[in-house]
């Protein structure tokens, strides 16, 4: 596209956001000047988590943006039906809905909760689905809508289908309501995509979820997901769907191959960042 700011006025509905790879999304929409209303828990500060969803508002204005900070659950309707009203209300329509918000636990199959279990489906894949489907009128009036999903390509290889199947059946829940949408509503023009990277992202699901600190410097940061997600949301709509797209090769795609930048150690090689899960 060539508008230099391609979402200058454009409304992003999104789960989370109030820190790591969402709230990174934001920033780099806000500096286009895009209005982005944020459905998160966050209402007060997390004793290890750094934000909260008010924070999070304050840094997307700081960056050029708007921003609508709304406090609820996305495994509860009422929150969602709100939240798309207060975005709709807020800002006159909605043109973007990023499902950000992910609940995660590698544990095995003997050894995850039921609890557990329970908390990735009702986030991962009820709160995508719900998500999507409440803003789909508003996403119909808009004039170049999209749908973005933060989860994998559907790799059926034993190695991923075995090595934490609640986490998998989750993940790929949410690759799957977001492929079905995008079928289902493209004669309408509303592009859904996912979007994953090759290499783990310094986030505290890295740190608290699979290896703290030693994790966190061999992973990239989450400006790498915000920038290829921007290049995904400027696409046409109409045409660029249905797809379950890869962080790195966006931004090849986009002219981006130096990916130095982005290390969360500076002069980190490229061979030894940690590949993420999910990719062979």
């Amino acid at each position: 596209m060539t508008d230099r700011r391609p979402l200058e006025g454009k409304t992003i509905l999104m789960s989370g956001g109030s820190r790591g790879i969402g709230l990174a999304i934001a920033m780099r929409a806000a500096r286009d000047g895009a209005n982005i209303a944020l459905l998160a828990k966050t209402d007060q500060p997390h004793p290890k988590l750094e934000g909260t969803v008010h924070t999070a508002a304050a840094q997307i204005e700081g960056a050029g943006g708007r921003a609508l900070p709304i406090v609820g659950d996305v495994r509860d309707e009422d929150s969602i039906t709100e939240a798309v009203l207060m975005a709709n209300g807020e800002f006159g329509g909605i043109d973007i809905v990023v499902n950000n918000a992910s609940a995660i636990d590698l544990s095995g199959t003997l050894d995850l909760a039921t609890k557990r279990f329970d908390l990735m489906q009702a986030v991962n894949v009820r709160g995508t689905f719900l998500l999507s489907r409440a803003a789909l009128p508003m996403l119909r009036e808009s004039a170049n809508p999209h749908i973005l999903s933060l989860s994998p390509p559907l790799n059926l290889s034993p190695k991923w289908l075995g090595a934490h199947t609640g986490y998998t059946l989750a993940k790929y829940g949410m690759t799957m309501a977001t492929l079905g949408i995008a079928a289902e509503f493209a004669q309408d023009g509303i592009a859904a995509n996912t979007l994953w990277p090759r290499t783990t992202i310094a986030t505290a699901a890295v740190q608290y979820s699979l290896g703290g600190d030693r994790m966190m410097a061999v992973s990239r940061t989450p400006e790498i997901y915000a920038d290829a997600a921007y290049e995904v949301l400027v696409q046409p709509a109409r045409s660029y769907t249905g797809q379950t797209l890869i962080v790195e090769d966006v931004l090849a795609e986009a002219g981006i191959t130096d990916l130095s930048e982005y290390a969360a150690v500076p002069g980190t090689p490229d061979t030894e960042l940690f590949p993420d899960v999910f990719l062979d």
